[in-house]
């Protein structure tokens, strides 16, 4: 295995990556859901309802949300799972953990939370039964363990989505371009003091797989029935993927 991968445009080392990736969300912890209305004029709320939407979450399903970031979509599981369900909400990131533990119970919730890595989950095997990963696989080093390990952990039935920044329809690729890289990093250094972190998400967003490259990746970890819906014109893709 490599031990070289991107860390947006620049090759590092893995090692390198995953000290740089965690110092990105430390800085950002606490802009982040500011910045994610900002950047996105609101949309990611829908975005993300759209994904729990998806998933068919129901009253006493077991949900596990990786990368959970400050729980937005963890709060909407556990919205669908109800007081018989059961949500465990994750990240790698200890300042971004902590953000979403508080505003949870700021907001009444008292989940449970657990920090670990996407591609060395500490749960059993088929012990959920929707995993979820909202904006979090492309900061993910070895993505393909991060699905197999998604895989692992659902039951027979269970359903898989995975909510990303995506390739955007061809006709709006230059509008595009022209606001991930001239508006994002300043919009960045403004608000949250930092631009270097959000050049760094719009150069990821470019070295995230495509939409069918994803497609194809769920499908060699063991994922059956994938399809995903492009939101936006495809500046989202939602991916989901059964396990029978």
């Amino acid at each position: 295995m490599s031990d070289r991968t991107h860390f947006g445009f620049e090759e590092v080392g893995v090692d390198e990556k995953a000290r740089r990736v965690r110092g990105v969300f430390d800085s950002v912890a606490g802009k982040y859901d500011l910045m994610n209305d900002l950047m996105s004029a609101g949309f990611h709320r829908l975005w993300k309802r759209f994904a729990v939407e998806a998933s068919r979450v129901g009253p006493g399903m077991r949900v596990l949300d990786l990368a959970g970031g400050t729980g937005d979509l963890a709060r909407l599981f556990s919205d669908a799972a109800g007081t018989t369900g059961r949500v465990v909400l994750t990240d790698i990131n200890g300042a971004m953990l902590a953000e979403g533990r508080d505003k949870l119970l700021d907001r009444g919730r008292s989940l449970e939370v657990v920090q670990c890595d996407a591609e060395k989950l500490p749960f059993p095997d088929r012990a959920f039964d929707v995993v979820s990963i909202g904006f979090g696989l492309r900061n993910v080093t070895r993505k393909e363990s991060a699905l197999a390990e998604m895989r692992r952990v659902l039951a027979p039935g269970g359903v898989a989505v995975v909510l990303e920044f995506s390739k955007v329809a061809a006709p709006l690729a230059p509008a595009y371009d022209w606001y991930s890289f001239a508006v994002l990093p300043r919009l960045g250094r403004l608000v949250a003091g930092d631009e270097a972190s959000y050049r760094y998400l719009a150069e990821s967003i470019r070295m995230h797989p495509d939409q069918e490259t994803l497609k194809g990746m769920m499908e060699q970890a063991g994922f059956e029935s994938v399809e995903y819906h492009n939101l936006t014109a495809g500046v989202v893709a939602l991916h989901v993927g059964r396990v029978y």
